[in-house]
C-alpha cells in the first residue's frame, strides 16, 4: 500500500496531502536514468582499461609480441643497411676510381631511398602497416643488393680487362730523355714563338736533333699519320682505347700509317721541324674522351720519384713553346 504523506498548511491551519507535480516527478527520473548512465559509462571504462577480458588480452599479448618481433626485425634491416652503404662506399669510392669507372648512382641501385622515421610510428602502428614496413625495408635492400651484384660483375670484367687497359694507358716520355735535358716546354699558357702571345700550349715539347727516333707511349692503333695543314706538320694520331689518344708532331719523317697496331716503345717516326715549328722537336699530346690532359702526369713508367718531381718543375715553368 502506497504510503501517503500530509505537512501542516499554516494558512489553513490544518494537514493536506503532499502531492508531487508531474513536471517534478519526471525531472526525479530524468536526472535518475541520467546519472545511471554516467556511472555505467564510468564503470565500464574503468573496467576495460583495468580489467580487460580474456580475449582482449590475448590480442594485448599477441600485439606486444608483433611489436618485440618489428624492434628485432628493423635492428637486422639498420645492420643490413649499414653493410649495403659500406659496400656501395667501396665500390664507388674504391673499385671504380680504380677502373676510371662511373660510380653508380643511387637511383639505379634502389628507387626509394629515403630514410623513414619508423621508431617514432611503431607505436601508433596496426599490425598490417608493422608488416608493409618491414616489407618495404628488405624489399629496398632486395633493390639495392641486386644492382650492387651487377656492378661487381661489371667490375670483375674490369679486373680482367686491367691488363690491356694498363698497355693502353700512355706511361713514358715519346723521346729519349733519361738525363732530363730535352724538355723545352710544357703544357698550359706559353708565349707563342710566331705571334708572340700568350696561348695555350696543349702538350709538351721535347727538343731534340732532327732524325731522333720518336717512341709510341702505349699500345693503340694509328688513327692519323701525315701531314693535314693544321700547323703539326707531319704528325701521328694514335688511338689506344679507353678514350685515349696521343699525338705526336712535327716529324722529319713518319715510319706507320693509318691502321697499323703498335705496341708500346715501337718507334713510329723520327723527330724533325714540319708545320708551325721554330726548331727540331717532337710536340706531344694527351687526350683522353677529346679533352687535352697534361701529359706530364703520364711518365710514370720510365722515370723515378726523384727524377719525375724534377720534370714536374720543370714542366711548370713559363717559357716560350718551339711552335
Amino acid at each position: 500500500m502506497k504510503k501517503i504523506k500530509y505537512y501542516y498548511n499554516t494558512n489553513t491551519l490544518r494537514y493536506e496531502k503532499l502531492e508531487t507535480p508531474l513536471h517534478v516527478k519526471l525531472l526525479r527520473v530524468f536526472g535518475f536514468i541520467s546519472a545511471a548512465i554516467v556511472t555505467s559509462v564510468i564503470i565500464v571504462s574503468v573496467a576495460y582499461k583495468y580489467f580487460p577480458s580474456s580475449n582482449e588480452k590475448r590480442l594485448m599479448q599477441y600485439n606486444e609480441q608483433l611489436q618485440e618481433r618489428y624492434w628485432v626485425l628493423d635492428e637486422q634491416v639498420a645492420k643490413m643497411q649499414q653493410r649495403m652503404t659500406q659496400l656501395e662506399e667501396r665500390d664507388n669510392d674504391i673499385y671504380r676510381t680504380i677502373f676510371e669507372a662511373n660510380p653508380i648512382p643511387d637511383s639505379m641501385r634502389a628507387k626509394e631511398m629515403a630514410q623513414q622515421k619508423e621508431n617514432e610510428m611503431v607505436a601508433s602502428m596496426t599490425n598490417y602497416e608493422l608488416e608493409n614496413s618491414i616489407v618495404r625495408s628488405l624489399h629496398n635492400l632486395e633493390n639495392r643488393m641486386g644492382a650492387q651484384e651487377k656492378s661487381y660483375v661489371e667490375i670483375t670484367s674490369f679486373i680482367k680487362n686491367k691488363e690491356e687497359l694498363l698497355a693502353c694507358t700512355p706511361a713514358i716520355q715519346p723521346v729519349s730523355n733519361s738525363d732530363l735535358k730535352r724538355l723545352a716546354s710544357g703544357f698550359g699558357y706559353r708565349i707563342d714563338p710566331v705571334y708572340k702571345t700568350v696561348k695555350m700550349h696543349a702538350g709538351l715539347d721535347f727538343a731534340a736533333p732532327q732524325g731522333t727516333p720518336i717512341y709510341a707511349t702505349a699500345n693503340g692503333s694509328v688513327k692519323v699519320a701525315g701531314n693535314l695543314g693544321n700547323g703539326y706538320g707531319n704528325h701521328v694520331v694514335l688511338n689506344h682505347g679507353y678514350g685515349y689518344e696521343t699525338l705526336y708532331g712535327h716529324m722529319y719523317r713518319i715510319k706507320v700509317k693509318p691502321g697499323d697496331k703498335i705496341k708500346r716503345g715501337e718507334i713510329i717516326g723520327w723527330v724533325g721541324s714540319t708545320g708551325k715549328s721554330t726548331g727540331p722537336h717532337c710536340h706531344y699530346e694527351v687526350h683522353k674522351n677529346g679533352r687535352h690532359l697534361d701529359p706530364v702526369y703520364f711518365f710514370y713508367n720510365d722515370l723515378s720519384p726523384e727524377q719525375y718531381d724534377r720534370l714536374l718543375k720543370m714542366s711548370s715553368s713559363s717559357n716560350q713553346s718551339f711552335d
